[in-house]
């Protein structure tokens, strides 16, 4: 398929892509692409999962781990500066969600596709001639970064491409989506942060200037900053819509606000599935990466109600009964579909000269040529104080926009939505609309779809619309008081002290089922319910140590099908250990596994560690928490600290360390590293981890307490995940003789 793919993207190039670029700035008139041509190299699905629970069963969900590596060649110019520029490869990384819907009884079975990410995918574009092209009036503003984050939003829910594949009247309901429903996050507080200012140098420590970025999809919120306090208090609320779950995840960073680069303070990502099932979650969450740091949310499941009856109840308990103001919490959602205009006047000096800027209208005046020119429409909503614009339609008095947009609404019986039809190009009026929002109340289904009459237009200027109010209407499930939520949110973990603590799951599955048999599970080593199971290791395995190492099951979402473990040369841990006392021990350990008085345990500890890979940061992030069951080198026990590599680079700038623990078997360092690393890149490395005794300065001491090689060739990477790895001498995993 993919050559017809390559000829489907030149022709979305040259026929709407180029045209649009023209009419955007007086400065791009003359801009053309001269060359389109996408590569030889296909875009690669690396897995693919589908969900058969939870989802209707009108329609078929499935998510598309893809890759995109092109040696595409894509050239510009722009005649009028004598500017080229171009794309010499390009770079997407991410999940894609197909759904098919609605089945129908008819072939082609499926009545459309509908084609989004449910998070911004990695891109990256190699740029020719950027600079050429950033230097132009009008263009300096922007940045590779900005260029970056437009193209990506754009391919993001609830931005989404939908093929029609049967009749126009079968896919309305595709064109009008209704959010599943809004997430209402209280942002509360975080206590045990980190200190990240220091002064005189890094002699004094001093404390952070914290704050927190908020994401669900492609909605992004940042909190204020507290400064100097490492249990800062925000009480901040923000509302965000829920279009895809399973799927969708809340995803928090926490970081110190700095005059040149901001540190990093901590991650907590939450499945909203679960969120869902509960309605109101209000409770301590632990960050990842942060030993102690805790934050306080409390999060609300809003269900978008299409009747009224609620409504009088929901003002009362946001306070909007009384108040006008049209910001603070919301009691509903304004659902909008901007389909098209007709008969849009081609002069507005023939009907409404009054409204023409002056410098608009004086050139108007002198080139009457020109404003008889069919006009650039766009569209401008405006809630209160929120406004949003639609895209600019070209040459055209009857545009086709085919929009969705939405408002939170913080009184409906009170408020107004408010419409202008403007004329980019003469910077006028073409007609203008207000729709009282008590009106919908009382319509059927609180929605309304028309062509409405333009005031202050021509005499059948009309604007083509679907307009549908739900009201926002918190379900409190009746729960008895011991009842504990499932572990889509937190999972048990192992504390350093050997208690058991709650601990936010990151690597969390979906609660829909996958089609897949080969889907990953939570790759947690003991998170069970049962009280001392943590300590059981799980039963051998066959597979190659690669797969192994991670503890779970092989993913069809691997980025790649083959990546084994990277060995270090390494001469064997007996002839490191050269004190009797650490021999004899070692060789008592391996006699007791033999013998099965030690079945399932590591003759050497084991570590534990959390591995995570954030998009945000290009980062691969690694918390050392603590060992356990070393071997001793003295009778006093050992002094162990940990080194990484990340694979295969083992220079020194590579190396990362851990403090020194003194004269302990057991220590805890709860220690973070990170190794700036891109998500594709790291998914072909190994992380070589080794935890070592120090001993003193020319000690003889000194010697490898054991090894574990991570593959991180894994889809989960994202999500992180914390877990228990067993030592031993080369990094592989110990083949259990029973």
């Amino acid at each position: 398929m993919w050559p017809f793919i390559c000829q489907f993207i030149e022709k979305l190039f040259r026929e709407t892509i180029e045209p649009a670029v023209r009419g955007a700035n007086t400065h791009l008139s003359t801009f053309s692409f001269t060359k389109v041509d996408m590569g030889q190299q296909p875009l690669r699905v690396n897995g693919v999962k589908v969900y058969t629970e939870n989802v209707d069963k009108r329609q078929i969900i499935l998510d598309l781990q893809v890759s995109f590596v092109g040696n595409c060649e894509i050239d510009l110019e722009i005649k009028r500066y004598f500017c080229r520029a171009g794309v010499k490869s390009i770079q997407i990384h991410g999940t894609m969600r197909v759904i098919l819907e609605p089945l129908i009884g008819d072939m082609p079975l499926v009545g459309a596709l509908s084609i989004f990410f449910l998070r911004k995918p990695l891109l990256e574009i190699n740029w020719t001639g950027l600079t050429n092209l950033l230097d132009i009036p009008g263009l300096n503003g922007l940045s590779d970064t900005i260029i970056l984050d437009i193209i990506s939003n754009y391919l993001v829910l609830p931005n989404r491409i939908t093929v029609p594949l049967v009749s126009e009247v079968q896919i309305a309901q595709l064109r009008f989506p209704v959010p599943k429903g809004v997430l209402r996050i209280h942002f509360i507080e975080a206590q045990d942060l980190q200190g990240k200012d220091t002064y005189l140098k890094g002699l004094v420590k001093g404390k952070s200037d914290p704050y927190g970025v908020i994401r669900v999809g492609n909605q992004i919120f940042q909190s204020k900053v507290i400064k100097e306090n490492l249990s800062p208090k925000w009480n901040e609320v923000y509302e965000a819509l829920v279009y895809e779950h399973p799927g969708q995840e809340l995803e928090i960073e926490l970081f110190d606000e700095d005059p040149d680069r901001d540190d990093f303070l901590g991650s907590l990502m939450i499945d909203l599935t679960e969120v869902e099932k509960e309605r109101l979650l209000d409770e301590w969450f632990t960050l990842d990466e942060v030993p102690r740091g805790k934050l306080h949310l409390k999060l609300e499941w809003l269900s978008l109600l299409p009747d009224a009856s609620h409504l009088d109840k929901v003002l009362a308990d946001i306070r909007a009964d009384k108040d006008q103001a049209s910001d603070g919490l919301s009691s509903a959602l304004l659902i909008l579909y901007l389909d098209s205009a007709r008969n849009l006047p081609s002069n507005p000096l023939d009907f409404n000269p009054g409204v023409l800027k002056k410098a608009a209208v004086q050139r108007a005046l002198k080139s009457g040529k020109k404003i008889n020119s069919n006009p650039n429409p766009l569209v401008q909503m405006s809630v209160g104080h929120q406004a949003q614009e639609s895209k600019i339609r070209y040459k055209t008095n009857e545009p086709v926009w085919e929009e969705n947009f939405t408002f939170f609404i913080h009184n409906p019986k009170r408020q107004d939505l408010e419409i202008e039809v403007k004329d980019e190009q003469h910077q006028c009026s073409l007609g203008t609309l207000r729709i009282p929002l008590s009106q919908l109340l009382a319509s059927e289904d609180m929605t309304v779809s028309q062509r409405f009459q333009l005031s202050n237009s021509g005499p059948n200027s009309t604007l083509k619309m679907k307009v549908a109010l739900r009201v926002l209407h918190l379900e409190k499930q009746e729960r008895p008081p011991d009842h504990q939520h499932s572990a889509q949110v937190k999972r048990p973990s192992v504390s350093k002290d050997g208690r058991k603590v709650l601990v936010r799951s990151q690597a969390s599955a979906s609660p829909a089922t996958s089609g897949s048999s080969t889907a990953p599970s939570t790759p947690v080593t003991g998170a069970t319910d049962k009280p001392g199971a943590e300590e059981k290791a799980p039963p051998p395995e066959t597979s190659p140590p690669a797969q192994r190492d991670l503890g779970r099951s092989t993913s069809s979402l691997l980025a790649s099908p083959s990546h084994a473990a990277i060995k270090e040369p390494t001469p064997s841990i007996a002839s490191d250990i050269s004190l009797p006392i650490a021999t004899q021990e070692l060789r008592q350990r391996l006699r007791q596994l033999e013998n099965g008085t030690m079945l399932g345990q590591s003759p050497l500890g084991q570590i534990q560690l959390t591995i995570r890979h954030s998009s945000q940061r290009s980062k691969l992030i690694v918390v050392v928490h603590s060992c356990r069951n070393l071997i001793a080198f003295s009778e006093d026990g050992s002094d162990p600290y940990v080194r990484m590599y990340l694979l295969p680079d083992k220079r020194r700038s590579g190396r990362r360390k851990t403090h020194v623990s003194k004269k302990t078997l057991n220590p805890v360092f709860d220690q973070s590293f990170d190794f700036n690393v891109s998500l594709p890149e790291v998914q072909r490395r190994t992380l070589d981890v080794a935890v070592k005794n120090s001993g003193g300065f020319l000690s003889k001491d000194k010697g490898l307490l054991g090894k574990v090689l991570v593959a991180l060739a894994s889809e989960e990477l994202a999500k992180g995940w914390t877990q228990w790895y067993d030592l031993t001498e080369d990094g592989t995993r110990p083949q259990v003789v029973t």
